[in-house]
């Protein structure tokens, strides 16, 4: 074990064509005793980045390797975004790295670009993953598989995906093989670490995506362990909104002397999105939601809970409005068909919980409505973070009775945002004009049927959990992964009287 006193050797710097190899500091076997990194004082400050005068790098620029410069321009990617020009010829070179940037910035290929040029050469033997993504939602984790495939593939890269409600045996198979990206939630991760079936003694570098969220469906216990199982003297990259409370403790025990970078405020709105605030009654509401799903284009509605998610789609079905809900409480399969078809416009409107939220990473939403106001500032701005993704123009509506009005005036100050406030009842203009609202037809449409055979990928998603550690179940009866059951169990958010509190390059 690493002395407290002393940080293991960091090893000399090297080209993106390079692997990292674990150099100074002795290996451990999976579960073996932690190897730890020495707490640090003080937060590192934060660099604003601002993109230079002549202008944004190119990616060749950047020092990525041919490959991945060919999968790039396949792929449609011109130029870099600001948070990948800002953070890549850091990471690159070896450096632990802070970030921060926007919902829809392009930090997801940020961190993976990064790993699949750290990576590119080696060979990763059976159940030793040598590189590792931490996220928080399933979703998120099969959003970063398919963003990152395209690079990964050009250097004959093997990912794969280890997340809740899918079969735990066909993920065993799938590590037995060898992966050189492994991306997982933490619950799902400690349960392949407890049964042996997966190694961490020889990753060469982790980046933790949404760290903040991580902290707030109480998973920071279970990614402090999983990172000590890893290399003491690895690369880490970690991203988070914000660097409040237990996230600040994560980077200063984790990251050695990262470099630090954020392209835009935590609380700063998207110029691109626009924020109305409708007084509504409340008998009226329904009537409103109704006429605001009937709009063209794809609209995201945000409630409280799984049980109002699932009886404002049935609502909308009766009224003729395609829509499928997205929640903690539906099998994986079920949760995968609602994204893709709402990723293919079949489905124009999903009704979503804030467990989803940061799982949407889809383009063209035109609009995000909550149905229930959030809870908090964060929220507000992570589920507006579905819409005005990647430069385009969105548009944000709350639905605000008369007693919630209070509360949502301190939560829109404490989010950075000034709404347009207007009274609003069914079919009145200021509603139309702000979000295309119509009358819906009222010939009921029939829930979409899910097919008879689930297709096999790569990766093991869209399959039937095996039933093995699939799923746990929370007090108030909706269904989480067993991981996740545990992480929120371990410190999770609350439960209060109010119920519940990614192609593109975000």
């Amino acid at each position: 074990m690493t002395s407290p006193s002393r940080r293991p050797a960091r090893r000399p710097e090297r080209s993106a064509q390079q692997p990292r190899r674990s150099g100074g500091a002795p290996r451990r076997r999976s579960g073996g005793a932690p190897q730890q990194r020495p707490v640090r004082p003080a937060m590192p400050p934060e660099v604003l980045w601002t993109a230079p005068e002549s202008g944004l790098p190119t990616f060749g620029e950047l020092g990525l390797p041919e490959p991945v410069l060919r999968a790039l321009a396949a792929e449609g990617f011109a130029e870099p975004r600001p948070i990948q020009a800002a953070t890549l010829p850091e990471t690159l070179r070896g450096r632990d790295l802070l970030g921060r940037g926007q919902t829809g910035s392009g930090k997801t290929l940020a961190f993976g670009l990064a790993l699949v040029a750290r990576l590119a050469g080696g060979r990763a033997q059976a159940r030793r993953p040598r590189g590792l993504v931490l996220v928080p939602t399933r979703e998120l984790a099969q959003q970063v598989v398919d963003a990152v495939e395209p690079f990964a593939k050009a250097l004959h890269l093997r990912q794969a995906v280890v997340v809740g409600g899918l079969s735990m045996n066909r993920q065993i198979d799938t590590l037995a093989r060898g992966v050189d990206l492994l991306v997982a939630t933490p619950g799902r991760l400690t349960d392949h670490l407890n049964e042996g079936t997966c190694d961490l003694s020889a990753v060469e570098i982790t980046a933790i995506d949404e760290a903040d969220r991580m902290s707030d469906m109480g998973f920071l216990p279970q990614v402090r362990r999983i990172l000590d199982r890893t290399p003491a003297d690895g690369q880490r990259l970690l991203f988070s909104a914000t660097l409040d409370n237990e996230v600040s403790t994560l980077v200063d025990r984790y990251l050695h002397d990262p470099v630090t970078r954020a392209v835009a405020s935590a609380a700063a709105p998207v110029e691109t999105m626009d924020h109305h605030l409708f007084m509504v009654r409340r008998d009226d509401k329904n009537r409103i939601v109704h006429e605001i799903a009937a709009r063209e284009g794809r609209t995201i509605f945000f409630v409280r809970t799984k049980h109002g998610a699932d009886r404002v789609v049935k609502q909308l079905r009766r009224e003729g409005v395609q829509a499928s809900a997205l929640h903690g409480g539906k099998a994986q399969n079920a949760r995968n068909r609602a994204i893709d078809a709402f990723k293919d416009g079949s489905i124009p409107v999903l009704v979503a919980t804030d467990v989803a939220a940061r799982g949407i990473h889809v383009d063209d939403v035109s609009l995000v409505v909550h149905v229930d106001p959030p809870g908090d500032p964060k929220d507000y701005l992570h589920r507006a973070g579905r819409t005005a993704r990647g430069g385009e123009s969105g548009v944000v509506v709350t639905l605000v009775t008369a007693e919630e009005r209070r509360d949502v005036d301190i939560l829109m100050r404490q989010a950075g945002v000034t709404p347009d406030v207007a009274d609003a009842a069914p079919g009145s203009a200021s509603l139309v004009e702000v979000t295309g609202a119509r009358m819906p037809s009222g010939i009921p449409v029939e829930a979409p049927k899910p097919p008879q055979q689930q297709p096999a990928a790569g990766t093991g998603r869209r399959r039937r959990s095996s039933g093995r550690g699939a799923t746990g179940r929370q007090p108030g009866g909706q269904q989480v992964p067993a991981g996740e059951a545990r992480g929120r169990r371990s410190g999770g958010p609350r439960r209060s009287g109010r119920g519940g509190s990614p192609r593109t390059a975000a």
